[in-house]
């Protein structure tokens, strides 16, 4: 846990790195089924062996919905915590892409954390995404999450 008065000191800091988590194509097949996004170049490794990516690959915001998994890795909440809520994506960028078997994982730094008043911490991190065995990640993304502390 991570006490408020200690955020100041923690910005511009690494806080975190999740686990690598397997992205192989049953996820990517099931993410594709949920979303009703079926684009060949997700589903199809016929098909997708033709394309410059030479097989299927993840959908975009497949990776970034990992993000909430990857966060409760690495992401240490505020002493007291009630609860915390997404508050949205000030940035996201899609720099390479997750092919279907790869292992990803998140990095998440801390970029400000605003005392919003109330027992409310309104935090920004920097996440990246790295792809096991590539100098390029899959994304960077500024994340805000809302922490309420205190009951």
């Amino acid at each position: 846990m991570t006490k408020p008065a200690d955020l100041q000191s923690l910005i511009g800091t690494e806080i975190g790195v999740s686990r690598w988590i397997l992205v192989d194509q049953a996820r990517i097949d099931a993410f594709a089924e949920i979303t009703e996004d079926r684009q060949f170049i997700h589903i199809d490794p016929v098909a997708a062996k033709q394309t410059p990516f030479g097989g299927t690959i993840a959908h975009g915001f497949l990776t970034l919905s990992l993000a909430s998994a990857m966060s409760y890795d690495a992401v240490a909440p505020l002493d007291g915590v009630a609860m915390g809520v997404n508050y949205g994506f000030d940035k996201v960028r899609f720099l390479a892409p997750v092919p279907a078997g790869s292992n990803i994982r998140g990095r998440f730094k801390l970029l400000s954390a605003d005392d919003k008043g109330g027992g409310r911490w309104l935090l920004k991190h920097e996440l990246t995404v790295e792809i096991e065995g590539s100098d390029k990640p899959a994304l960077i993304a500024e994340w805000l999450g809302m922490q309420m502390v205190g009951g």
